[in-house]
């Protein structure tokens, strides 16, 4: 059997959210040769967004929502980057060489678009498709420091583009919870033309909020879990504000 490049939890959910993980997992598949690192490498965040499929299973769940995860990692190529991002493909990250991705032409690339990344884009698209004004929620991690650099403050940050209606009133709960530090737009930059959040919500118009929680906060099942919770009933409870706010 050929490898899935994604996995659908709870397609038979119905309501509006999806809830999405580009980089769920560190996983090399068949047919597109070693990438060249030691396995530590491949633990690390470069390789994959630490505990991030979990808390999307668990917010998908409370929720009611599907769950669209990606099953490559993002170092073989990265499905929150456009196809003509110079990103899209990495051959250093974070300080860290990869062998495999060295000589990479664009022949190998839009092979490895053809049998990963556009299947990813697909099946989201498809989900996103398949409800009536569907909300989008992408579920990510981000590291406590990079390498060399000083440590984050944020336990949690939420990223955003233009369209705001979701995430302002996510951040304005959030920050109400004394024992929070909440990144808005950090530690990354919210928006790259052609991401996952900007083919599939920001182009169509649907509301969308992108959540980065540090890694080390979820690990583990409990972590998960707790940030799950967490979350679910602030997205709940911001999605009438987001509505009220279109024009």
């Amino acid at each position: 059997m050929s490898h899935q490049p994604y996995k659908i939890l709870g397609a038979e959910r119905g309501g509006r959210w999806v809830v999405s993980c580009d980089h769920a997992t560190n996983t090399v598949p068949p047919g597109i040769g070693p990438l060249g690192l030691p396995e530590a490498d491949m633990q690390r965040h470069i390789a994959y967004d630490i505990g991030a499929a979990g808390l999307t299973r668990h917010l998908a769940a409370a929720l009611e929502a599907p769950a669209v995860l990606s099953d490559f990692s993002r170092l073989v190529i990265d499905p929150n980057r456009g196809e003509d991002d110079p990103t899209l493909l990495m051959r250093l990250y974070d300080g860290t060489i990869i062998p495999g991705n060295r000589h990479a032409d664009a022949a190998e690339v839009s092979r490895r678009l053809d049998l990963l990344h556009r299947p990813y884009h697909a099946a989201l698209g498809g989900v996103m498709a398949d409800r009536d004004d569907p909300v989008l929620v992408a579920v990510h991690s981000f590291t406590p420091r990079l390498n060399g650099r000083a440590p984050r403050p944020w336990q949690v940050g939420i990223l955003s583009a233009w369209d705001r209606r979701l995430s302002d009133p996510v951040i304005d709960a959030l920050r109400a919870q004394p024992d929070l530090c909440v990144g808005d737009n950090e530690p990354y930059v919210g928006h790259l033309p052609g991401d996952a959040v900007h083919r599939h919500a920001l182009k169509p118009g649907h509301h969308n909020i992108l959540i980065e929680v540090r890694q080390d906060l979820i690990a583990d099942s409990d972590g998960q879990r707790a940030w799950a919770d967490r979350l679910a009933p602030v997205l709940q409870a911001a999605l009438p504000v987001a509505d009220a706010a279109r024009t």
